[in-house]
Formats: C-alpha cells, structure tokens, sequence
C-alpha cells in the first residue's frame, strides 16, 4: 500500500469513529432530484465591482432557508475573466487563518499575483457553522441534496450578474465536493465559458457505495443503493452538453473519488491525473494551481468558445 492511499484510508476511518451514530444519511433518505432542486432554488445576488463578502439568503422546495455566500477575494473589473471556485467538504473558505481547511486560500489567495483575472469563492450552505452543526445537516439526504444545487444556483446568479455587464469569459471551477458543483452547473446550465472539476467526477453516488468514503455512510444507504444512485449520478444529463468545455484534474490513487470510476465521466474530454490520492491530491497546491494556470493559458480564446458552443444536445 503506497502513502497516497494509506492516508485515503485513514482519513476514512478516522471520520467514521467521529462521526459515529451521525454518519451521512443517518436520519432519512428521502429527497428530490438535484435537477427539481435547482430549478426550485431561488438565489438572489446583488451587483458586484468591489471586493467583499456577500451573504446570500436562499431557499428551495426541501430547505426554506439555505446560507450560502460568496466572495470576491481580487477584483480586477467587469471586462476581465472571472473564476468562480467551489471548495471542497466541510472547508471554511472564507477563514484564512493558517491552520484553516480552505483549498481556495492554498491555491489562489497565496499566489493571486499569477491570476489577471476575478478571484470569487462559493461557499455552500452549513460551512458557516462547526462540524457537529455540519454534520447534523448531513444525517438527512435532503440537506445534502438541497445544499449542492444552492451553490449551483448561485453560481449561475452571479454569472448572470457578470454577464449583466460583460461578456469576458467565466471559468467555472471546484475540488472535491465543489468539482460535483461544477459538473452539476455545466449539466444544467453550460453558461460558463470554461469548467474545471478538480477530484470529482459525476457518479456521485459511488462515492457513498462503493468508494472508501462508504465508511462514512449509514445503513440506510446500503439497503437501497439503486434510489441513492438514481438521485446522486447524474453522468446522462452531464453528456448531454456537447461543447469541449471541461478540464478535469483526477488523482491515480484517490479512494473516494476512484479513478477507475470517475474517469468515466470525461468520455471524450481530456483528463489531467496526478499521482495522488484524495487526502495528497487535496494539498498537492502547486499540481492543482498549474493545472488551473494551464487550462487559462490554452484557452486564450475562451469568448469564441463559449460564443461558438453548441451547449446541451
């Protein structure tokens, strides 16, 4: 067993004995589909030309009141490329003290000189709270189902917002449970000019089946995993976009988002991998910034190939 995923594994088992009675899914599995709650979720995002953070008030069918909120960490202005970046589970992204689980801090606000570009972060409903709060939230699957298309939903308000007023390009981009976020806004929406799901795939329901990650799952998961995978996987509705718009970033040796597994969600779009598992793949910054920083590079013509896309078939 190499060290990429030794540290998979213990991570696992680890927040399986701390999770204890309140693992995922715990209370209930009962839910709409990510499709009905993102067309059901109501975003409102006011304009932007100044950095800040904006708390958002949003709602859906299942969850009357969701939090999630956003960030403009480097405004360049209206007519510059804007990236709008999900973080990853249980990360607090707007907390930049140095002990902080914050991806976005790590590969963005560290190096912002080498992005000529809007620097904006999403954060996801119930990361505002501690992890026993988060964790509560998590024992119900509506809540996890609700608070994915919440970001979705507001990713696309504020690229309406952007495009408002300008049709620079937008990149859309996540790790871990934000790169679902991402795949999610391209399968419904495709109004970014570029997506870029870093850990991630689209059978999201493998994760809690099949992957090492399962240990952090409840019974009930198990005892009707053909309802998980038809509300989780939405692989059908992520191959319906046509367009060469997606730059997936995948680690060998990931025991949650399994290689063998995700890697089926990029039939025919080109895959980066680096040598890692979920946990070394996580804080391997300088792979996952250069893989961003190369993606901007090759597509210097991001307004035609979003003005020239095909979108949904």
């Amino acid at each position: 067993m190499n060290k990429h995923i030794f540290f998979d594994n213990l991570t696992a088992n680890i927040g399986s004995l701390i999770s204890g009675r309140q693992k995922f899914f715990a209370e209930s599995t009962d839910s709409l589909t990510f499709e009905e709650l993102i067309r059901s979720t109501e975003v409102s995002v006011p304009e932007i030309n100044s950095e800040g953070t904006y708390e958002i008030l949003a709602t859906s069918k299942i969850v009357r009141e969701l939090d999630p909120a956003f960030r403009v960490e480097k405004w360049i202005g209206i007519d510059h490329p804007s990236i709008i970046y999900h973080h990853g589970n249980n990360e607090r992204p707007f907390d930049y003290r140095k002990r902080a689980k914050n991806s976005f801090m790590n590969i963005f606000v560290k190096d912002r000189d080498k992005f000529n570009e809007n620097l904006i972060v999403v954060r996801a409903p119930f990361h505002d709270g501690s992890l026993k709060e988060y964790q509560e939230k998590m024992m119900h699957l509506e809540n996890f189902m609700a608070m994915i298309p919440a970001s979705v939903k507001l990713n696309e308000s504020i690229i309406a917002v952007l495009r408002n007023k300008s049709n620079a390009p937008v990149i859309t981009c996540g790790i871990s449970l934000g790169g679902w976020a991402t795949n999610l806004h391209r399968s419904y929406y495709n109004s970014s000019t570029v997506y870029v799901p870093l850990l991630a795939g689209t059978f999201l329901g493998e994760l809690f089946l099949k992957s090492k990650y399962r240990k952090l799952a409840s019974n009930l998961v198990f005892q009707q995993p053909e309802k998980i995978r038809q509300l989780m996987n939405f692989h059908d509705d992520f191959m319906k976009v046509m367009a060469g718009n997606v730059y997936p970033l995948l680690a060998i040796y990931d025991r949650y988002i399994e290689y063998d597994v995700q890697k089926k969600s990029y039939e025919g779009h080109p895959v980066k991998t680096i040598g890692n598992g979920h946990v070394t793949g996580s804080l391997n910054t300088v792979a996952l910034r250069d893989h961003i920083l190369e993606v901007l590079q090759n597509s210097k013509k991001l307004e035609d190939s979003f003005n020239s896309s095909p979108g949904r078939g």
